[in-house]
């Protein structure tokens, strides 16, 4: 069957027999009316809902967002997006995962950081830190991300490297520098040419790329994560939505994209089409490298039922982001489900892109 897209309307076709046709279209409604009654009450600005079930796809925009390519600020969906073109260059035999990371940044060295390899890095097991503890500092003075690379190669290790997980977007920022080095070209170059055009990702940018800051959803900062200038008067010239941060290119936290974009790059990885990654190594991603009792992480991705939402399988692979996104790949269902909103993840708890994924994954059922 032929692939349709509907905007707007939620119509679903091809789903099966009639009763679970039904059925689905009823959860993916459910799904949708969340968000609608979320920018209804003026919860959320912007939404934008994708979701792609084997052949067949709903997707519904809602609130100030215009259309279905609408662009928002992805959060740390922009993770997995980079890593993606770090690992186009591990199928050219540019590096190994064990490699240490001072085989590529030699001033790496000293308080265990010979340890650390690209592995750790891509699961969040190096012992890096989240965010640099002078990050606002950073933001305030708009250092590039040059700057940022400086201070995490000197920013003291938490723990000895493998032996404990915490999430770091340190970790991918100093992952994407090794994908620098390699390739002599930086981050947001090299995210376009190894994911976006391979991916016919039209509407998505490693920071602004081709489009003007007008063209992109607005962050609602009042409510952000304080990383991002969240409840800080005086972050306006650093926060989410200034053009420093959207100019940047943080691989931790600045891709812009819309929902059918993001759901084309998840496609890949579930489909092993071949476009950006070898099929081996879409698998190598998706799969839990960490050992039993450490949070499960595939490279640059979440993995495993937490990955998705409340009734996915083990086998699903996805991202959140703080700017209020999520998006999850299930290969048992063959469901990817991407749902933008301009509402920062953690200002309100049942978030509603939480809830409208929850009804997607229950659909799939």
């Amino acid at each position: 069957m032929k692939r349709r897209a509907f905007i707007q309307s939620g119509l679903v076709v091809g789903l099966g027999t009639p009763v679970f046709a039904a059925l689905q279209r009823e959860r993916l409604d459910e799904a949708a009316e969340v968000l609608a009654r979320a920018t209804r009450e003026g919860q959320v600005a912007s939404a934008v809902m994708h979701v792609v079930q084997r052949e067949t796809s709903f997707t519904r925009a809602f609130g100030k967002a215009g259309s279905e390519h609408a662009m928002f600020l992805l959060g740390s969906i922009s993770k997995p997006i980079a890593v993606t073109a770090l690992m186009s260059l591990f199928d050219r035999g540019e590096f190994k995962l064990a490699d240490p990371l001072k085989k590529f940044i030699p001033q790496f060295t000293g308080d265990n950081r010979e340890q650390v390899t690209i592995q750790h890095l891509l699961t969040h097991v190096s012992g890096l830190p989240d965010q640099l503890a002078d990050n606002d500092a950073l933001r305030r003075k708009h250092a590039p991300l040059a700057e940022f690379v400086e201070h995490a190669i000197r920013t003291p290790l938490q723990f000895a490297p493998g032996s404990k997980y915490q999430y770091s977007s340190m970790a991918i920022l100093l992952a994407t520098r090794v994908a620098e080095l390699i390739s002599g070209t930086d981050i947001l170059k090299l995210v376009a040419r190894a994911v976006f055009q391979p991916l016919k990702m039209q509407h998505s940018a490693q920071g602004l790329g081709r489009f003007k800051l007008e063209d992109l959803v607005p962050c609602q900062t009042d409510r952000a994560a304080p990383e991002a200038g969240g409840g800080d008067p005086n972050a306006k010239h650093w926060d989410w939505n200034s053009p420093y941060w959207r100019k940047l290119g943080a691989p931790w936290g600045c891709t812009h994209a819309s929902a059918p974009d993001v759901a084309r790059f998840l496609a890949e990885l579930l489909n092993e089409t071949a476009a950006a990654v070898k099929p081996e190594t879409a698998r190598l991603m998706v799969r839990n490298h960490n050992p039993a009792g450490f949070t499960p992480r595939g490279l640059g991705l979440a993995v495993g039922a937490a990955a998705g939402s409340k009734g996915c399988s083990e086998k699903t692979f996805g991202h959140t982001g703080s700017t209020g996104t999520i998006a999850w790949a299930d290969p048992v269902t063959h469901t990817i489900c991407v749902v933008l909103t301009s509402l920062p993840a953690r200002a309100v708890q049942p978030h509603p892109r939480d809830l409208a994924a929850n009804a997607v994954a229950a659909s799939a059922r």
